[in-house]
């Protein structure tokens, strides 16, 4: 049956396809973004007129931040179900504007939880990110793992956001899902992530920079692998609160739980590299760096959890994932009206 859902960031790279499928699917979807100049505006706003083209779309341009924006908005639409994505993103811009973490990821998720208090919701689910394993060094990352040593500011506020929505949950019963997300890539995506940064550089003849010699590996997640996970989570919204199984994260106190989505096979950032210039045909300058402050050497999923609940992991390899993030990124930058690319701010 048709849902009526609010999304959040849905001019971002990830709200922006979870948007089409849900449109795709016959839900109404109202999509409310900032437009937020972190990196390029005209990017976000093209993703957003695609959306806007689908009838069962109500684009809504607004701050998190605002005080009473999202309540009010909740109040008039009454969604059934609530997908947060919107939030200040990047790991090292964390280092250069803090407050810009406090504002989006704190003020505004708390802005976004009181929303909800007023409006009631069957599921809201909040994207959270790998970010929030911080110095855990045993791998694959579990959700039941013990989460307490943020190495930056942008981890943080998602450690802080993930708590505040536990408490939510417990005191007045929402049934909430928060997910981990694992190096997202695909079409569409933002600008300031190592693939699009490559490749732009490449192309343009310039050197790349590589850290920790290549050796750093990543979990990287295919954007419709992501998108289908997301997707089927909605339709499991948690019960509890617990008892929970051995790995699972339901809540003792609460109807919350915690996901990761990714696909659990990390890949070495030189061997992304390697697959790109195939991609691109053409060969790259390797600049080679130490690891930045903040960065961790690997990551890596642990998808029993995801798997157990939706019965799906991300499984598309960077030999498919990575051409098909060149040939929109060529279609798009080669289109009349498709914006120069760069990074953030």
């Amino acid at each position: 049956m048709a849902m009526r859902v609010l999304v959040t960031g849905s001019a971002g790279f990830i709200g922006y396809h979870l948007c089409r499928r849900l449109l795709a699917e016959g839900h109404a979807v109202t999509g409310f973004d900032g437009f937020s100049d972190y990196y390029d505006v005209g990017l976000k706003r093209a993703r957003h007129a695609r959306l806007a083209a689908a009838p069962a779309f109500e684009p809504v341009e607004g701050r998190l931040e605002t005080p009473g924006l999202l309540r009010d908005l909740l109040a008039r639409t009454r969604p059934e179900v609530v997908v947060h994505l919107a939030a200040q993103a990047g790991v090292r811009y964390s280092l250069e504007n803090p407050q810009a973490y406090t504002e989006a990821n704190l003020v505004g998720s708390f802005n976004l939880l009181e929303a909800v208090r007023a409006a009631p919701v069957r599921h809201l689910l909040l994207a959270s990110t790998s970010s929030a394993y911080g110095g855990n060094t045993q791998l694959p990352f579990r959700e039941t793992d013990r989460a307490v040593s943020p190495l930056t500011f942008y981890a943080a506020t998602k450690l802080a956001m993930e708590a505040m929505a536990h408490a939510y949950s417990h005191l007045y019963g929402i049934p909430t899902t928060l997910f981990r997300f694992f190096t997202v890539y695909g079409p569409w995506g933002r600008p300031d992530m190592a693939l699009f940064l490559f490749t732009r550089k490449i192309l343009a003849g310039e050197p790349i920079e590589v850290f920790a010699g290549g050796a750093a590996e990543r979990d990287f997640t295919y954007v419709d692998d992501l998108v289908e996970a997301v997707r089927r989570l909605v339709d499991v919204p948690p019960t509890g609160p617990g008892p929970a199984g051995p790995d699972d994260t339901l809540s003792p106190s609460a109807p919350c739980r915690l996901v990761n989505i990714g696909g659990g096979q990390p890949v070495r950032v030189d061997a992304m590299i390697d697959a790109l210039e195939d991609a691109l045909g053409v060969r790259a300058t390797r600049l080679l760096k130490d690891l930045p402050p903040g960065d961790v050497p690997r990551t890596c999923a642990s998808t029993d959890l995801l798997r157990r609940l939706v019965g799906t992991v991300p499984e598309t390899p960077l030999a498919v994932g990575i051409p098909a993030f060149v040939a929109w990124y060529r279609d798009y930058f080669a289109a009349p009206g498709g914006s120069a690319p760069h990074g953030p701010r």
